[in-house]
């Protein structure tokens, strides 16, 4: 029954992708198509309140400039609210402002679509603050992934010179795309009894004749542009494990769906704007058969149990239920928590500090490889990387100059290429190390051992992936951790960012390089294999002194 459950989930995912990632095809064409009919006044409208008049390509540098400047205006923006909450309207609870660490880093976690939260969303957050800053931020933050994925994929496979226009891909990437899936998304949410409305907290009497405060609110919008974006903040502390969140087996596919349809159509888009849709099933199967293996594992860790109860003869024929909702079950558990850190999303339907150490092992591997099919945009861009490093070594090994779709790969991409892979460890490894060294550090960790080094590590990878999730057995809403996670999630956005679009920018200069009989080909089952042979050699390479120290000695020792 549980492998039937995965087999129609991914099924259904895998009838999206066509569809879903023609119509993303279309979007962001630049050609006329069916939706310029139903979306183009929209757009024009919006072109005319901003002051867009030329709409003309920029190149990777003015591109850069343009997601940057606007994300520091969202940011003070979203600063300011959090502080003054207290003062602002839309806040019938009477919540005050909030701190001002944890105020930096709640607006760089949601600009970066990371979503990591320090605080509990239906305690710390005003309506006006869920809404003018959570959710305006989800948005945008998607819309500047999906902006980014697309200049670079335009990079990769345009004959022109530059990579498109931010400003009317960010627009497009509202009206197009999340807008429109949002609005059907909170209406099939509301119709499955998930909350949305502006009432104040509700005032129930127990059974013992005490009072009790039921948090309400805005939810089910929130919770559509949550996974939809791959944002993942939930509008209550514990996420989509919340009944009002996520109230039914129904709800938890659908929100499943959300998060990983959109990551999933990319690669077919990318396909699309190269002319040679292999390339992007290609990409899709090198995707799907990490997070197979993923699935697999975290499914048979958690269905075997706690080898330390098993041991001592408590029945385990049920797995490990620890920190699971019942509801759920361990299989939709195994693929919710396989689907979201593969997704980036960081939306949790079970607690992952309470994991099997195998269990614990995949999330944080997924956000270590940050490929798995990633969030909006980051895992193909990723992805396509590795693809660029594959052709690359491959080059080397038969003594050709390496080539990926046409174009020549030479010092300069590589240079860039080893800047975005090297980055990604360093700012997980020596902040991890930091906090071990000091007690500001060390006195967050409420579990010592392995666990608490698989803790730290935890918080650190998913900030750096710009996931969000966490090992919430953390005591992180201190200055040390909200401004040292804060640094490493800007780090995390816009190091790579910034290097791959210089990538688009160099590659989209070259002149074509005609096909010949020598060409290492890109679109067959070789490369996939070369595709994640290169993803986890270098994974290996960078992560696994790491992951011995916390996950794997933590079984170890279980056993």
């Amino acid at each position: 029954m549980d492998i039937l459950q995965f087999l129609i989930v991914i099924g259904v995912l895998v009838l999206l992708v066509k569809p879903l990632g023609s119509y993303v095809y279309h979007v962001y064409s630049n050609e006329p198509n069916r939706t310029d009919r139903i979306f183009g006044w929209a757009d024009r409208i919006i072109y005319r309140v901003i002051g867009l008049k030329n709409r003309s390509g920029m190149t990777w540098k003015k591109y850069a400039l343009s997601f940057l400047l606007t994300n520091i205006v969202l940011v003070a923006l979203s600063y300011l609210i959090l502080r003054l909450q207290g003062g602002l309207p839309g806040n019938p609870n009477n919540i005050g402002g909030m701190e001002q660490t944890l105020s930096f880093n709640t607006v760089i976690s949601f600009i970066t679509n990371t979503n990591l939260q320090h605080y509990s969303g239906e305690t710390g957050l005003s309506y006006f603050s869920q809404m003018a800053v959570i959710m305006m931020m989800m948005f945008t933050s998607a819309a500047t992934g999906f902006s980014v994925a697309i200049a670079f994929i335009r990079g990769l496979t345009s004959k022109g010179t530059t990579i498109g226009n931010f400003f009317e891909d960010f627009v497009k990437s509202h009206t197009r795309i999340f807008l429109p899936l949002a609005v059907l998304v909170t209406l099939v949410l509301v119709a499955l009894n998930v909350p949305q409305t502006f009432d104040p907290n509700i005032t129930a009497t127990t059974l013992e004749g005490a009072t009790q405060s039921i948090a309400i609110g805005p939810v089910a919008s929130l919770e559509s542009i949550k996974h939809l974006g791959t944002n993942g903040g939930g509008f209550f502390g514990v996420n989509s494990a919340h009944p009002f969140e996520n109230p039914n087996p129904l709800t938890n596919v659908i929100e499943i769906l959300s998060m990983w349809a959109l990551p999933a159509a990319l690669p077919y888009a990318y396909g699309r704007f190269a002319k040679n849709r292999k390339q992007g099933w290609v990409v899709f199967s090198a995707m799907m058969t990490l997070f197979l293996v993923f699935l697999a594992t975290v499914y048979t860790a958690e269905l075997n149990g706690n080898p330390a109860l098993n041991n001592l003869g408590v029945d385990a024929s049920q797995g490990s239920m620890e920190g699971k909702e019942v509801r759920f079950g361990i299989a939709q558990s195994a693929l919710f928590t396989a689907v979201t850190t593969a997704a980036t999303t960081g939306t949790v339907n079970n607690m992952h500090d309470t994991l099997t150490p195998i269990g614990g092992l995949v999330p944080l591997a997924e956000m270590m490889l940050n490929v798995v099919f990633g969030g909006k945009g980051v895992g193909l861009v990723n992805m396509l990387m590795y693809a660029i490093l594959g052709v690359f070594i491959a080059g080397l090994m038969v003594g050709r100059t390496p080539e990926f779709l046409g174009r020549k790969i030479e010092p300069r991409e590589m240079r860039l290429i080893a800047i975005a892979i090297l980055a990604h460890p360093f700012i997980i490894l020596v902040p991890t190390a930091i906090a071990f060294l000091t007690d500001l550090g060390q006195g967050a960790i409420t579990n010592p051992g392995f666990h608490g080094i698989s803790q730290v590590l935890y918080e650190y990878t998913s900030s750096a992936a710009n996931n969000g999730s966490g090992f919430e057995g953390l005591a992180d809403n201190t200055p040390f951790w909200n401004i040292t996670t804060g640094l490493v999630m800007l780090f995390g956005r816009y190091i790579s960012m910034i290097a791959m679009l210089a990538v688009a920018g160099s590659l989209v200069r070259k002149q074509p390089v005609p096909e010949t009989s020598g060409t290492f080909r890109t679109d067959n089952v070789l490369f996939t294999g070369i595709l994640v042979g290169t993803v986890l050699i270098i994974g290996a390479l960078t992560f696994l002194p790491a992951v011995v120290l916390g996950p794997i000695a933590e079984h170890l020792t279980l056993r």
